[in-house]
């Protein structure tokens, strides 16, 4: 799902207070908007952002709009955890990422958009203790992990791409056990994975002691059926036992219209985001 809808969107306004001004871009890199006037640094043909990681942080956000700490999980060049940077201003956010590439554009990005000072990019695999301190816990915690193992389909032509679609350092299971685990009293827990592989979301859930309090299936053409789900999850000590029973299922969020054109739905998503509806 490459998030196109944004193309030729002009940065309003001058350079946000304490960025930087973009060096000159190399042919095999490109800068784009990603949330008002935030830009993202993204290789031409590797990994680029996509509509399930605006939907992560769009979601998560929305929930805890008061998070002051914000994780982002397996971070890749940025994308969600830029967009959470951008929606709650005063939080403070860690991000950690294995690929060096993807790194390395994520914090040219930090730079450019001003955000250094409370964006702490962290190279390594997320489930390494080292990580993380174990004292570190947050009010939100997003994901957008990668869908599929290892073997069960084409991988792609660029490893950065490969490792954000298969799971080369972790699957829904360790997503959910280490965000559970640095998970503030009350702090929320947003993913997003396919609607056909709910299952496996809901056993990660129920293994790291969690409970999928709200869900909401994501329509990329009006009349079609879902195919990811946007999840919200809480620690179920936290939870009273009626609440731990019942997953609230939110209306599906549809993407565009039957005609192609963007969905009214959508166009709010983009405007809470900092775009023209």
């Amino acid at each position: 799902m490459t998030e196109s809808h944004f193309k030729g969107w002009a940065k309003p306004g001058a350079v946000p207070p304490g960025a930087i001004d973009p060096p000159p871009v190399p042919p095999e890199e490109t800068l784009d908007a990603i949330s008002g006037h935030f830009r993202l640094f993204q290789l031409r043909d590797g990994h680029r952002f996509s509509t399930d990681d605006v939907l992560t942080a769009w979601y998560g956000t929305s929930w805890v709009p008061s998070a002051s700490r914000v994780l982002d999980l397996g971070s890749g060049i940025g994308s969600v955890g830029m967009i959470a940077a951008w929606r709650l201003q005063g939080a403070r956010c860690v991000t950690v990422e294995a690929q060096e590439e993807s790194v390395r554009l994520a914090r040219r990005s930090a730079a450019y958009n001003g955000i250094e000072s409370r964006y702490d990019i962290r190279h390594g695999d997320f489930r390494d203790a080292a990580a993380l301190r174990p004292d570190e816990d947050f009010d939100l915690v997003l994901a957008s992990p990668p869908y599929f193992p290892v073997g069960t389909g084409i991988e792609g032509d660029h490893p950065q791409k490969v490792a954000c679609r298969f799971e080369l350092r972790g699957n829904i299971g360790d997503y959910a056990r280490v965000g559970a685990a640095h998970l503030a009293a009350g702090g929320l827990f947003a993913c997003v994975f396919p609607e056909e592989q709910r299952g496996r979301v809901e056993e990660a859930a129920a293994e790291a002691a969690l409970t999928i309090v709200r869900r909401r299936p994501v329509v990329f053409r009006e009349g079609e059926a879902p195919l990811v789900t946007l999840f919200a999850m809480l620690r179920s000590a936290d939870l009273p036992e009626a609440v731990r029973r019942r997953t609230w299922v939110e209306p599906a969020l549809v993407i565009r219209a039957s005609d192609g054109s963007i969905h009214p739905e959508y166009a709010a998503v983009k405007l809470s985001i900092g775009f023209p509806p």
